[in-house]
């Protein structure tokens, strides 16, 4: 199966980061040897049978070398679903989805609506481990901290237009 690996606080390359060799080499070795980078944000195509197996090894595989970062992995076919699903929006660049390991946010809820607002954005749709966020201005990304935030754990964001190319690229209708 075909899966989307986003790991967090990632410039592949730049100082204090790991580099894409080193991103593509820790999923080879975790058995995904036909991983493929996209931008060097930290976004990462790959197929697996289990694929939580794969991101945790990666994960570690970078913590020991001094690279610890999370990982939130989704299937290709869910991450196109809610993407495809906004794609039309009048407001689509300011739209971003951001994965997180909370669960399912309750984007009308109190906490997650205070986070959002001092932030900037709305929470305007959720699920299992992501949220869609629509940022108040162009060209900002406020998803990660507003989420983080609202569930007290770790996120991470891609803009919508981000995540449509991805899918474009891979051909993921």
């Amino acid at each position: 199966m075909l899966y989307v690996a986003f790991l967090r606080n990632v410039n592949q390359g730049q100082l204090g980061h790991p580099s894409t060799a080193m991103v593509v080499e820790s999923f080879a070795a975790a058995g995904s040897d036909a991983a493929v980078p996209f931008q060097s944000n930290g976004t990462i195509v790959f197929e697996a049978t289990d694929a939580d197996a794969i991101v945790a090894e990666v994960v570690a595989m970078l913590g020991a070398l001094g690279y610890r970062r999370d990982c939130f992995v989704m299937p290709a076919s869910e991450l196109s679903a809610i993407a495809h699903a906004w794609a039309g929006s009048p407001a689509v660049s300011r739209l971003e989805l951001t994965l997180h390991d909370g669960g399912t946010l309750d984007v009308d809820g109190e906490l997650a609506t205070r986070e959002a607002e001092r932030r900037r954005c709305r929470l305007i749709a959720s699920g299992p481990g992501w949220v869609v966020v629509l940022n108040d201005r162009e060209r900002e990304s406020n998803g990660t901290p507003a989420v983080e935030h609202a569930i007290g754990g770790s996120a991470t964001s891609r803009s919508l237009r981000t995540v449509l190319r991805l899918l474009d690229r891979h051909a993921l209708r």
